[in-house]
């Protein structure tokens, strides 16, 4: 099993937990909670490969939807730890959209599409399954909002093609790269570093009045 393998299933689980967890939080039945799993889990992936004008991965291999009912089992299982601890969302999503980036960039770039198309990739990976989850849940998604999310994927794809200038290894590039957005994801949160917010068009009435 190579290491983007790895990423992808282990990106699958850290998605499907994220998206269970908050699902659980809403007091969804298990069902539905499964769905918001599955949907965070292999939304962007999916979005990606209909991009690409590929078979969507989930249709071919079975092994995401498993993954996702042993999300649903862990959380299940370990629902007093996972649903009232407020970080574990937080981290099980940073997780996700940092292996998910790496796992775009990689699948766009075996179509042979330029560099710029493999970033995209990476961050349509990473982010959508978030915001399909976010719609599910009726939140506004986390990518529409002012935190860093997916910048933190467009950071870790233009960081993956930097290594990759330097002639790093395939291994700690892939790495580097998730490394990075997770750790942009991370740090963005804690120093509550976020975009500017677009000023509303009665603020902008009231400046102009004034």
């Amino acid at each position: 099993m190579d290491i983007i393998t790895v990423f992808d299933y282990v990106g699958t689980l850290a998605f499907a937990i994220s998206g269970i967890r908050l699902a659980a939080a809403k007091q969804f039945d298990l069902f539905g909670a499964y769905v918001v799993g599955l949907v965070t889990a292999v939304g962007g992936g999916s979005i990606r490969d209909l991009l690409l004008d590929v078979t969507p991965f989930w249709m071919t291999n079975p092994s995401y939807v498993l993954i996702t009912a042993e999300a649903l089992l862990f959380v299940v299982v370990f629902k007093k730890y996972v649903v009232y601890l407020n970080n574990t969302f937080f981290i099980f999503d940073a997780i996700g959209i940092g292996l998910f980036t790496v796992v775009g960039l990689e699948r766009s770039m075996a179509a042979g599409f330029p560099w710029w198309v493999n970033v995209a990739m990476g961050g349509i990976t990473g982010a959508a399954g978030g915001v399909l989850r976010d719609i599910f849940i009726n939140e506004v998604p986390l990518i529409f909002r002012k935190d860093i999310y997916a910048m933190a994927c467009l950071g870790g794809g233009l960081i993956y093609y930097m290594c990759h200038a330097f002639g790093l290894p395939s291994n700690i590039t892939q790495v580097s790269a998730a490394v990075s957005v997770f750790t942009i994801r991370i740090l963005a949160v804690h120093f509550k570093v976020s975009l500017p917010a677009l000023s509303s068009l009665e603020e902008l009435n009231t400046e102009d009045n004034g």
